[in-house]
């Protein structure tokens, strides 16, 4: 079971990548899995401001903790659909999990798409007893530009104006439990112009596309939107996962975010892909991934330990 769910997992992330992604059909929902669809969390019909739940069938003595996942795909494409990427995290039944869709850079630029993340977190958070599932026990995972949004979310939790309005019920920020960036640009001033394609300084790549300009032209927006602008000590637990030859998101950004949390003593674990490139997969990481989730949300005992992970 743990290979077919391995190879599933491993051909999905090809696609899950900052830049602009392929087109990917699907995943079959695993057996066990109740899928409620396209929950409207902005109450505007956008078919982008909807999010998907899937919820163990077999009951359960206590609401179990929500797994929350952000695909990737540059800010500019991928879907909520995408979500497979996450259901090996759900083959012991132990968790629910939402998908999130936000707005893409062709209907929203900065910060429309982290004030659509924030109105989906306080949707779950508002309708967790609805759908059984522990509101007070939420974790976080997001693949590239995913991962730069779940750990926007971690750092700002309490940031008004990264809150924004959609929504209309005004309810307090969500407290996230931890989180998890795998290969998620944190700050978009240091990032740079190695890569051509996705560079801070190309006026037709993904950064000026979510920023509206370049980096150099949009200097607020470029710090306002970096993950560790809001670094404090009372953020939750995070895992990084990065490839030290990622040709589009810089290994030094996730080095410059785990200093920066380490600083606030707010644990911080890096999982080092040695070689590999943007979003790699093995068996391994999966299993770091369920054990940093099982600690943090479920009460397990046994840590993720830093440093070399499986690329294959």
């Amino acid at each position: 079971m743990k290979s077919l769910l391995s190879c599933g997992l491993a051909a999905l992330m090809l696609n899950l990548v900052l830049a602009p992604a392929l087109p990917a059909k699907p995943a079959e929902t695993p057996p066990g899995l109740r899928v409620v669809k396209n929950l409207d969390y902005a109450g505007a019909g956008n078919s982008r401001q909807m999010l998907d739940l899937y919820l163990p069938e077999k009951a359960s003595e206590k609401p179990r903790p929500l797994l929350v996942y952000i695909h990737g795909g540059g800010w500019e494409e991928g879907s909520k659909d995408d979500g497979a990427a996450f259901f090996p995290l759900l083959a012991d039944g132990r968790l629910a999990a939402a998908s999130i869709g936000y707005r893409l850079t062709d209907q929203a630029h900065w910060p429309e798409q982290i004030f659509d993340c924030k109105a989906a977190l306080r949707w779950l958070h508002a309708h967790a007893k609805e759908y059984g599932y522990d509101p007070d026990r939420i974790g976080l995972f997001g693949i590239s530009a995913g991962g730069h949004l779940v750990s926007l979310l971690g750092t700002s939790a309490g940031v008004a104006e990264l809150e924004g309005a959609i929504g209309g019920a005004k309810e307090p920020p969500v407290k996230i439990k931890c989180v998890a960036n795998f290969c998620g640009p944190a700050d978009f001033i240091t990032f740079g112009n190695a890569s051509p394609k996705t560079g801070a300084e190309n006026p037709k790549g993904p950064i000026a596309k979510l920023l509206g300009g370049t980096v150099k032209d949009r200097q607020a927006e470029a710090k306002a939107a970096s993950p560790v602008t809001y670094v404090t000590a009372d953020d939750p637990p995070f895992l990084h996962i990065h490839g030290t030859k990622d040709p589009l998101v810089p290994y030094a950004q996730v080095l410059e975010f785990d200093a920066q949390l380490k600083k606030a003593h707010v644990p911080s674990t890096v999982l080092t892909g040695t070689d590999a490139g943007h979003v790699f997969f093995s068996g391994e990481l999966v299993q770091d991934l369920r054990t940093f989730f099982a600690r943090h949300l479920l009460d397990g005992t046994k840590d993720v330990t830093e440093g070399p992970v499986a690329t294959k």
